[in-house]
């Protein structure tokens, strides 16, 4: 039976000094986003349910999503965050696996000064490590850019899951679809990688096209397969260029050609596995 899973999806209260990556060119997000938002365009494309990604750096974000998930029981995951350099990192990830509904963190690596020496720091390996052998999910997001170092960074952590948030985020209006392809073949090689499916109106603004991004999604099923992609909205960061029902077409559009479990997988299944749900 397929489950239906919006995997990539955000909340929070806003406060600007909460949310400094939230700028005045963003009004569409300079405000609260909570699950009595979300929760009807869920229905709307008969989802199940969703996966809730940290939006903040901050052991209050933990705290703040697992209050939501308790009274949204739709809520299917939680993606949060710890200083995965500190040195206690493994204490913290067991006391906070009590709770099942965390399924792994992230970091907002992108946001780093030097994203490819952070990759490289010894603490930071090591929390990736702790992560990954208590049986989490880590997610990687970065910038292009960045992708020589996160794979080498990928390869050395293959004892669990890993996530590639928004495909890597392709510079989609600078790159030609050969070009990425090259960048992104070998992260998709290594196959204990997943991707999201998500992001990606984003990374081309509130212009972008159809016939532009469609390219970079036919090299995301060719490189990593149907059995390694996870649909995500990006909900709401995805309003500063589209709506939701515009995402979800467009992925449905460039899926519909695989064959039904194909298409399940990229719609929940392999989120439900990923994560364990």
């Amino acid at each position: 039976m397929m489950k239906k899973i919006d995997s990539h999806q955000h909340f929070w209260r806003y406060e600007a000094e909460q949310y400094p990556w939230i700028n005045d060119s963003m009004p569409d997000l300079k405000q609260d986003r909570l699950p009595q938002h979300l929760q009807p365009l869920l229905q709307q494309f008969n989802f199940d349910g969703s996966i809730v990604v940290q939006a903040r750096q901050s052991l209050s974000e933990n705290q703040f999503l697992l209050t939501l998930a308790k009274s949204n029981p739709w809520i299917l995951g939680i993606i949060g965050w710890l200083n995965l350099c500190d040195k206690d990192i493994e204490e913290q990830i067991i006391e906070l696996k009590s709770h099942n509904i965390i399924k792994g963190y992230r970091h907002l690596i992108q946001d780093e000064a030097n994203p490819d020496n952070f990759m490289k720091l010894k603490a930071f390996n090591h929390g990736v490590d702790v992560v990954l052998n208590q049986g989490l999910v880590y997610e990687v997001l970065i910038h292009d850019v960045n992708l020589t170092a996160a794979t080498q960074f990928c390869a050395k952590h293959d004892q669990g899951i890993l996530v590639l948030d928004h495909v890597g985020k392709p510079n989609i209006s600078q790159s030609t679809p050969k070009e990425w392809e090259k960048k992104i073949r070998p992260l998709a090689n290594l196959t204990h990688v997943a991707c999201k499916l998500s992001g990606l109106i984003t990374e081309v603004g509130a212009n972008w096209t159809a016939a532009q991004i469609e390219p970079f999604i036919d090299i995301a099923l060719n490189t990593f397969g149907p059995n390694r992609l996870l649909f995500g909205s990006d909900w709401p960061v995805c309003l500063l260029a589209g709506e939701y029902s515009q995402v979800y077409q467009l992925i449905e559009k460039n899926i519909n050609h695989l064959s039904p479990s194909e298409q399940a997988a990229i719609w929940g299944n392999n989120a439900s596995r990923v994560y364990n749900l």
